[in-house]
């Protein structure tokens, strides 16, 4: 075998190997956050929004004691599972995650103000997996833009 041979052979094979184990982490990494989407949208759909949506007794009781009335119920409710939707189609996964943090921000302050932070803790406990969400999902914001300017 020439030297020129050993060389290329050499500095290739550590990085083909390299490659394929970040190729592999990378992989989980992919299906550990889609799995972590999916558990995401199933907890904004059924027993976040869907509570909201069908006007059961203690969302509207919660509703109510806010001021917001069957209006903002169902309009939190509608965002809610148009969000958990969102985070399941890929060119809009991110802003999804973005929109529900805002979201979360909002559920934060109105259990502090209004609840006396009861469940406080549990928006911000979500808004951690979406902006991860949101961050590793930030390539498909440009993906979204083609698609918005090409329609327009």
């Amino acid at each position: 075998m020439s030297e020129t041979t050993a060389s290329v052979t050499a500095a290739s094979a550590p990085a083909g190997v390299v490659a394929e184990s970040a190729t592999a982490r990378g992989r989980r990494a992919r299906i550990a956050l889609r799995g972590l989407q999916v558990l995401l949208a199933l907890f904004y759909a059924i027993p976040s929004a869907l509570p909201k949506l069908i006007a059961h007794p203690s969302a509207a009781e919660s509703f109510e004691k806010l001021g917001w009335g069957s209006a903002g119920m169902y309009t939190i409710g509608a965002l809610e599972l148009a969000g958990a939707v969102a985070l399941l189609i890929p060119v809009l996964q991110s802003v999804a995650a973005m929109a529900l943090s805002a979201l979360m921000v909002g559920a934060f302050v109105v259990q502090v103000a209004v609840f006396d932070g009861q469940y406080a803790a549990t928006p911000l406990i979500l808004i951690v997996p979406l902006a991860l969400i949101a961050w590793a999902r930030r390539g498909h914001n440009a993906d979204l833009l083609r698609l918005l300017r090409r329609r327009a």
